[in-house]
């Protein structure tokens, strides 16, 4: 197996993903901090370069999918409602644009509501713990790499390939 920290291939991630034990929903409860797995997605980095902290999971009705660090330090909950996440991903220069416009957004992107549920569902021919958000054709799967730490793939209506990522239980 390769270490979870190098490069993956979409395939070597959906294989690692596929050799993990499931996720009782529960055990999501808390806070997570996350982490971009290097895939080439389309998407890699662009979570890291908008200052993105993790996931607050309060319980099954109320989820925070976006938790971001602010420019002063704290971490405030972002309305991915408000993201346009397939315009972002496409944005020429993104990776120099997104950490100097997000931080000036952050103000208009807060939100105190949740946006997100947790539910039980089946993916990849296991049922195991998932973020659903509220209001996106976008859910994030779970499989358990130890008691602390989640391996997610973010299932995207119409993206061919998932996203990848880890989080990390925060004490």
């Amino acid at each position: 197996m390769q270490a979870l920290n190098q490069k993956m291939s979409t395939q070597e991630a959906l294989d690692y993903f596929d050799s993990l034990d499931v996720v009782p929903a529960e055990m999501m409860i808390g806070k997570w901090r996350g982490e971009g797995v290097d895939t080439d997605h389309p998407m890699d980095g662009m979570l890291e370069s908008s200052r993105w902290h993790g996931k607050v999971f309060e319980g099954p009705e109320a989820v925070f999918p976006l938790v971001h660090r602010g420019l002063f330090g704290g971490k405030f909950f972002a309305n991915p409602n408000l993201m346009p996440i397939g315009l972002t991903a496409a944005l020429p220069f993104r990776d120099f644009l997104v950490p100097l416009l997000f931080p000036l957004l952050q103000i208009l992107l807060r939100t105190s509501q949740p946006k997100a549920r947790l539910r039980m569902t089946e993916y990849r021919g296991k049922v195991s713990a998932t973020m659903v958000y509220d209001a996106k054709a976008i859910n994030d799967v779970f499989r358990k790499i130890d008691d602390d730490t989640v391996f997610g793939l973010m299932d995207k209506k119409g993206d061919e390939r998932p996203y990848v990522f880890k989080l990390y239980r925060e004490v």
